[in-house]
């Protein structure tokens, strides 16, 4: 039997053309991984770092989800026009999302109950998950039809769409702890100056707002 395509079973299952959009998925599923595991240890007092982290996370997947709905499908319908009703449900899946992040956001304010976080974080983490895997069964099989240049193009014009704040988190949070090998095909489609201030300034500002679940307090 073959093994559907997912970014859950590694990068290996994938064409290498969509990568970087898989590598998105890797990182959302890591960071509710790392919220689970800082919710139990946070106090008052971290609320504030780990709702900065998490606003800078929010933020790219709330990018994320809107290029999605307003460049990438419209994109791939251009080429695979099978994939409307598709597209259709997974814009529905995403308002459920929505509400899982408000809840979190809701409880990482300031002078919110750190004894909340744990269960908007669990909510979040499952909701995500299924979100992803409902996704990546629809539109892989999709991203696989096409050329790695007809793909391309569609990325590139999500990419462009990204906001200043995403932008300049993005490299960093995308290569944080990826396989070497998908780092270095992305890389190799990112401008070369663009490329090296991700790996040295945003990269460090990445790591000081990450310190927010990583060491939490």
């Amino acid at each position: 039997m073959s093994i559907p395509m997912s970014s859950e079973h590694g990068l290996g299952s994938l064409p290498g053309h969509f990568h970087g959009f898989a590598l998105m998925h890797i990182a959302m599923r890591r960071d509710a991984r790392r919220l689970l595991a800082a919710a139990p240890l946070l106090t008052r007092a971290g609320l504030g770092p780990a709702g900065a982290w998490w606003q800078q996370l929010r933020d790219i997947i709330d990018w994320h989800h809107r290029s999605e709905d307003d460049v990438l499908w419209p994109g791939l319908l251009a080429r695979a026009p099978q994939f409307a009703a598709e597209a259709r449900l997974l814009g529905e899946d995403h308002a459920v999302l929505d509400r899982a992040m408000e809840a979190v956001s809701a409880v990482l304010r300031p002078g919110g109950d750190p004894a909340a976080v744990e269960q908007a974080a669990t909510r979040f983490d499952s909701v995500l998950r299924d979100h992803l895997k409902d996704e990546e069964a629809v539109s892989f099989p999709v991203f696989a039809r096409l050329s790695p240049e007809e793909y391309l193009a569609v990325e590139r014009k999500v990419i462009a769409s990204a906001p200043l704040k995403v932008m300049t988190a993005l490299q960093p949070w995308m290569f944080d702890g990826a396989d070497k090998r998908s780092v270095a095909q992305v890389a190799a489609t990112i401008p070369p100056p663009v490329r090296v201030i991700g790996n040295t300034v945003l990269r460090r500002r990445y790591e000081r707002t990450l310190t927010g679940v990583t060491r939490p307090s």
